[in-house]
């Protein structure tokens, strides 16, 4: 994870506060995540709305006609499937691009 991306992060959370945490990280993730629930069952989408206080988590996944609710409790880990669209996009990087194309104008 050397580009700071999450992508491609599988991590075993021991405890309900480091599930907590990696479903936090992930609703911050631009990208889609891979969510493994305990039975197994795999669900994959953009996870787009947390609550500790209920301990649930809301996805959105391609094929579902709304966003899919899933218990913290059901949860045995998330991993960062999908790519981050704003990985290496910092406000530096536009800036210098916004150089390039405004000389490119000028000649």
């Amino acid at each position: 994870m050397g580009d700071d991306s999450l992508q491609g992060w599988a991590p075993e959370p021991r405890d309900a506060d480091e599930l907590a945490h990696v479903v936090d990280m992930a609703f911050d993730y631009r990208g889609d995540v891979t969510i493994v629930l305990r039975d197994g069952t795999e669900r994959v989408g953009y996870l787009f709305n947390r609550s500790r206080e209920r301990g649930q988590a809301q996805l959105l996944e391609p094929a579902a006609a709304g966003p899919v609710t899933v218990r913290y409790a059901d949860i045995r880990t998330i991993r960062f499937t999908g790519k981050d669209p704003a990985s290496g996009k910092s406000y530096a990087a536009w800036l210098e691009r916004k150089k390039a194309d405004k000389a490119q104008t000028e000649r």
